[in-house]
């Protein structure tokens, strides 16, 4: 796109739409649009063929709009995921498209472009966002390869609980996130959040490096479940509740 060019709609790429998704927004029938291109690099990810920014997308956005005509009245929502969708600027077009096609917009995001994330909740185009709390502040530059994504992601975190809309904090846990997770609760206390989902990860989708380390852990799901157990009692001390599924 040339500087000073509108996004539109139509500018959105999209590496790939699951036409039906009854997890990516709980509770909800969706379907999934999984954006093109991310900045970070987190070593457990399970879609590292999307993550290149440069990369053009595989769905044009006019399959998306014939998907919500024919699944009108059966689907409530679009998820935009990633990659990270709010690196690109078309989002906010897109997702205004949906809403105005009749469906409830939802985003998972973590959180590293908090500038585009206030844009779309001061427009009010999000009626559900799932944020990714990847790290404690510390430990973000060391898992995502960036410096400086720590107080982004942060600000995103604040934005989010000061919006009023509903919204799902997670964090993926990995054996080598293990230490940190009583930091993050810490964290999201500080911010007012309420809730945090503990996801343990696994190696479906992930790079072959992350997988083969994860395989070659003594007994993860039994260490993931006490960590959960240790999690729970430190969250109800801090006013956190935790909650717990497979990433």
């Amino acid at each position: 796109m040339s500087p000073g060019t509108t996004a539109t709609a139509e500018d959105l790429r999209i590496a790939g739409l699951v036409p039906l998704s009854s997890v990516d927004r709980p509770g909800h029938l969706s379907a999934t649009v999984f954006c093109q291109g991310c900045p970070w690099r987190c070593g457990y990810c399970h879609n590292p063929s999307i993550l290149d920014p440069l990369a053009p997308g595989a769905v044009p956005f006019a399959a998306l709009a014939a998907l919500l005509e024919r699944r009108r009245g059966l689907l409530d929502t679009v998820v935009f995921s990633g990659g990270e969708a709010t690196l690109q600027h078309a989002l906010i077009p897109a997702a205004r498209a949906v809403r105005e096609a009749g469906f409830e917009v939802g985003l998972h995001t973590g959180g590293a472009f908090p500038g585009r994330l206030r844009a779309l909740l001061e427009e009010g185009l999000l009626d559900w966002v799932g944020l990714d709390v990847k790290a404690s502040r510390a430990g973000y530059a060391a898992l995502v390869g960036r410096p400086g994504a720590a107080p982004r992601a942060e600000r995103s975190l604040r934005l989010l609980r000061g919006s009023g809309v509903e919204h799902e904090l997670r964090m993926t846990v990995t054996p080598g996130l293990l230490g940190q997770v009583p930091a993050v609760l810490a964290e999201v206390a500080a911010t007012g959040g309420d809730h945090l989902v503990l996801q343990r990860a696994r190696s479906t989708g992930a790079a072959a490096g992350f997988a083969a380390t994860l395989g070659e852990e003594r007994d993860w799901p039994g260490r993931f479940e006490q960590a959960l157990g240790a999690a729970r009692a430190r969250g109800q001390e801090l006013g956190v509740e935790v909650f717990s599924r497979a990433a």
